[in-house]
């Protein structure tokens, strides 16, 4: 596997939405950590790769999943086996849209299953059977998303990277996972802020029990906003496309929709209601890249 690029680059922008409050903005291009692991998913992935020590892998996601790809694409650099057990039955029978597609070339099983099912995959016994159906009883399970003790420990690095280097670190939320180690890493002036990409409220306390799981207790400085999800996961409507546009022009950057977008939007609308005070240095993480299909 071709190593990582770390750390990753901290690149400043000059924006006068910031500029003109006194407030400084970074990027931390974690897009460019791995031509094929990006953002967030390498540092996720990389230690329960370690750990799964060869063993296929098990792993579980939507219909456009970023971990789903990641998953695949690790599989098929390292020669391991990757299943995806995807939410919903009723996509096995169609056409695989591009995500789903780029799952399989890269040599990922695709195992879907019914939404209740998929909502109880957590329960021993409903793991278990998905287990036995699949004939994986000696798979390393990779949780949805990414997001275990291994992978927050993982994204702590990235915490350590920034220490020095900004007052407040923005980051999208589907899991809590990065948001849990990142905070962990910081040093005691700074803090983390997570902008969630789902509805539902729930990010608050999955960040803190990962940190639990992966640290024994709270770590670090860091809170949730749910004011940006713009409706749930994968929404885009026609105001966070025009910022995202926009701040492409601006600034010769390609956004990523789902998390990045949202995370840049949600510094911009908080520094323009005078949320950070003059001086502050703001880092908005760049999880990941556009997909080029």
């Amino acid at each position: 596997m071709p190593p990582p690029q770390v750390p990753t680059p901290l690149e400043p922008v000059e924006d006068p939405r910031f500029d003109a409050r006194g407030i400084t903005l970074s990027l931390k291009r974690d897009d460019l950590i791995h031509p094929h692991l990006v953002g967030n998913k390498w540092r996720k992935l990389a230690p329960n790769l370690t750990a799964a020590a060869g063993h296929p892998l098990v792993t579980f996601g939507g219909a456009y999943s970023n971990h789903l790809r990641a998953t695949a694409a690790a599989g098929r650099l390292l020669g391991v086996a990757t299943t995806g057990v995807v939410r919903g039955d009723e996509l096995a029978d169609r056409p695989r849209n591009p995500s789903l597609a780029r799952c399989e070339a890269d040599g990922m099983r695709l195992h879907f299953v019914d939404r209740s099912t998929y909502r109880r995959k957590d329960e021993p016994e409903i793991r278990a059977a998905l287990l036995r159906d699949l004939g994986e009883e000696d798979a390393y399970l990779v949780p949805e998303g990414g997001s275990n003790a291994l992978a927050v420990q993982g994204c702590a690095a990235l915490g350590t990277e920034l220490r020095g280097h900004a007052d407040v670190v923005a980051v999208a939320c589907g899991t809590g996972g990065t948001l849990a180690g990142l905070a962990a890493g910081l040093g005691p002036d700074q803090r983390a802020l997570g902008v969630s990409v789902l509805k539902g409220g729930f990010l608050t306390g999955e960040t803190a029990r990962l940190q639990d799981t992966a640290f024994g207790g709270p770590r670090g400085r860091w809170s949730v906003t749910d004011r940006f999800h713009c409706g749930g996961y994968a929404r885009v409507p026609a105001a966070l496309e025009a910022f995202a546009a926009d701040f492409e022009q601006r600034h010769g950057l390609a956004v990523e929709r789902l998390y990045v977008a949202k995370t840049l939007w949600a510094l911009t609308v908080l520094a323009e209601e005078g949320a950070f005070p003059a001086g502050t240095r703001l880092t908005a993480v760049v999880t990941g890249a556009p997909e080029p299909y």
